[in-house]
């Protein structure tokens, strides 16, 4: 089995996009805002969306599963009030639901959170816990600057972040840290925000004892770890400096690293310099990179023929990556995929 823990419901369809546009039209003129029943879309649309775009592509580059959480740029947590993000939230997750139920073979669901900026972040406990006991998600997006790119927050190892950390541990539950929308013009939102937000949320691991006091927290940083595996010697210097314990114990137990890297000498570097058990095969497919390589004739996102390629992974290392590694990052999936027999 190849299972993708890195996908986002990018291609909802338009009636999503439209409720969300008088949402915040809302926040100028209140006679405009809408109730989240006046959202209606079909589950014929909810096919139409899924079966033409990521169902197609798994099936023809061979992916079995995808862990499926809203798409990033929308959650958008910086606009408006908890209220808004809390209903946006829970119709976004939802749709993610419903999508795992008219497919349930080949998605399954990861929670998008009602953060808003200087908000306790257990005001979040109430949409995760839903999503876990009545939706049956395996994971959660964590957002490090619901501010939008101006980190207004405290870094992930301030106790601001506990409660949420408590409830992860409680239901044995990773997150994926991931940020949304940047609304700095300094930072453009795919290519610099996501990267930054990356590497920063690993150095803010490392200069803390964070898993001291969460020894069963994971994170997966997605996008390869942004500048992680290309400075790795940096942060291992930085660490050493600072008289932290090596790198493989003092995060290599906690956080993992997807394979959201869109050429083949990233990979390599990726897999040459990452152990193998910490890294989660992955795509982000129909995302942020959607075009075809000139130098390939292959999809930038077609992360799979990657894998596949590089000198760095033998048989069993590739399944580690593609599986293995997955279901024991997220066990509330392998609980589900053994409940499948699978």
């Amino acid at each position: 089995m190849i299972i993708d823990c890195h996908g986002h419901y990018t291609t909802a369809p338009k009636a999503l996009e439209n409720w969300r546009n008088q949402q915040i039209a809302a926040l100028k003129d209140p006679a405009l805002k809408p109730r989240a029943s006046d959202l209606k879309i079909s589950d014929d649309e909810l096919r139409e969306s899924i079966k033409g775009n990521q169902l197609r592509l798994m099936k023809e580059r061979g992916s079995d599963l995808t862990i499926f959480s809203p798409r990033a740029s929308f959650m958008a947590h910086h606009i408006g009030d908890f209220e808004t993000s809390s209903t946006w939230a829970a119709i976004c997750n939802e749709l993610c639901f419903r999508v795992s139920e008219l497919f349930p073979d080949h998605f399954i669901g990861a929670a998008m959170l009602p953060q808003s900026p200087g908000v306790d972040p257990r005001s979040c406990i109430p949409e995760l816990e839903r999503c876990v006991r009545e939706y049956g998600f395996v994971a959660i997006n964590l957002n490090p600057d619901p501010s939008g790119g101006h980190w207004t927050s405290p870094p992930l190892s301030d106790c601001h972040w506990y409660p949420l950390y408590e409830k992860m541990v409680e239901h044995d539950i990773p997150a994926m840290v991931h940020v949304s929308t940047s609304c700095n013009a300094c930072f453009h939102t795919t290519g610099a925000h996501y990267l930054n937000a990356d590497t920063t949320a690993f150095m803010q691991c490392l200069t803390s004892d964070l898993f001291t006091d969460f020894p069963t927290l994971r994170f997966v940083i997605p996008h390869g770890g942004g500048a992680v595996p290309y400075h790795w010697g940096r942060f291992r210097g930085l660490a050493q400096e600072m008289k932290k314990p090596l790198l493989k114990d003092h995060l290599l137990n906690n956080i993992f690293f997807d394979t959201c890297v869109y050429h083949q000498p990233g990979i390599d570097l990726l897999t040459r310099v990452i152990p193998v058990d910490n890294i989660l095969f992955a795509s982000e497919m129909i995302g942020a990179v959607r075009g075809i390589d000139p130098e390939t004739g292959f999809f930038y996102d077609d992360t799979r023929r990657y894998i596949d390629s590089t000198p760095m992974l033998d048989a069993q290392a590739r399944h580690k990556v593609f599986e293995a590694n997955a279901r024991r990052v997220y066990p509330r999936l392998d609980r589900a995929l053994i409940a499948k027999g699978l």
